[in-house]
């Protein structure tokens, strides 16, 4: 397996826990299906397209190379906000 596949796992997992949401909401958010996110977060795909990174990295208010960055932020404030007012609207 792929390394920077595994690491970007880890970095997805940890984004969306720290925002509290489930793969299945976050992959609503990024606008992809829940089983292709899961395949992503748990380093079950062997590569993944650039633009699928940014539909990734997008809920959070940051660029694709921010989400693929060993020291990646956490996202900005104004993504924190757009991400639990969605989680807000859909219930």
């Amino acid at each position: 397996m792929d390394n920077s596949l595994a690491e970007l796992g880890d970095r997805l997992r940890s984004l969306r826990a720290r925002h509290g949401l489930t793969q299945e909401e976050f992959a609503q958010l990024a606008g992809i299906g829940y089983k292709f996110y899961q395949d992503i977060e748990g380093a079950r795909k062997k590569e993944i397209w650039l633009s699928t990174v940014e539909r990734l990295a997008a809920p959070y208010g940051l660029r694709a190379w921010q989400l693929l960055t060993p020291d990646m932020p956490e996202g900005s404030k104004v993504a924190r906000k757009k991400v639990v007012s969605s989680r807000v609207h859909r219930k």
